[in-house]
């Protein structure tokens, strides 16, 4: 199925236009199922969508106690540094919404049980104990040992990179693992967890976010039908659904007959 793209005038009216979207679609998932299930994303725009929905009157539409919250990569730092992915998403949304704590789901910090050690820096323990927690969660209906999420977002980074999957990395070739330790990242911190994209494609919905001029020749790129490995964007896809929310900074190398109206 091909991507849908949305084109927004600026950053700020694509995270607010992409926090209305992200409401309607946890509260038609609700109606239908009783819960939700959303994967978040770091990084500016990730946190400007998290910062818009925190703003957003028609937050109060979403029961925030039935909804379950993943997250598609973490650097992998002390639990509370400013630069995790989970601490900035406290920052911007989750500490100002009454979520049930047991179906908020960080990934692994660096200290406690996943200190570094003689068996290494811990990342590949953290890893396999987050692909255990989505497994658990996963259920018969599920496409496999991670649960079908209803949204998923990504930011896509301007080499293309999608969660902490670097082109050309052992991570972004992985095809069993639904979770995997990053090493040597290209962009600090080196040591990250990462789902990989067998585990991106379970979602229903995947939504790629990309805003600013650093990020045209990206979008360019990983919709130009480029592979994969070499452009991790490309692989990012859902089951019903793949839809790419940009700025018009971000899609200034595409041509025009890329981008049609999506549908709501």
């Amino acid at each position: 199925m091909a991507p849908q793209l949305v084109v927004h005038r600026d950053k700020e009216l694509m995270a607010q236009a992409a926090a209305a979207r992200l409401i309607t679609k946890i509260v038609d998932a609700q109606a239908a199922r009783g819960s939700a299930s959303v994967v978040l994303t770091g990084g500016r725009n990730g946190n400007g969508l998290l910062a818009a929905l925190s703003s957003a009157p028609a937050r109060d539409a979403v029961d925030w106690s039935r909804l379950d919250l993943w997250w598609g990569d973490e650097r992998f730092l002390p639990e509370g540094d400013p630069e995790r992915n989970y601490t900035q998403a406290r920052a911007a949304l989750l500490d100002s919404v009454p979520l049930d704590p047991a179906r908020v789901h960080p990934m692994p910090a660096s200290d406690g049980t996943f200190a570094k050690g003689a068996d290494g820096d811990g990342a590949d323990a953290a890893a396999e104990a987050y692909a255990a927690e989505l497994a658990a969660a996963a259920g018969p209906e599920d496409h496999g040992p991670v649960p079908t999420f209803d949204v998923l977002m990504l930011g896509v980074g301007p080499d293309t990179h999608v969660a902490s999957l670097f082109p050309e990395s052992p991570a972004v070739r992985e095809t069993d693992r639904t979770v995997v330790g990053v090493h040597g990242a290209p962009k600090p911190p080196p040591t990250r967890v990462s789902l990989t994209l067998p585990a991106i494609r379970s979602a229903r919905e995947v939504w790629l976010l990309a805003a600013g001029e650093d990020k045209a020749k990206a979008a360019a790129i990983a919709l130009s039908g480029a592979g994969e490995v070499q452009a991790p964007a490309a692989g990012a896809y859902g089951r019903a659904r793949t839809l790419w929310l940009l700025d018009a900074a971000a899609a200034s190398q595409l041509p025009r007959d890329l981008y049609p109206p999506a549908s709501p």
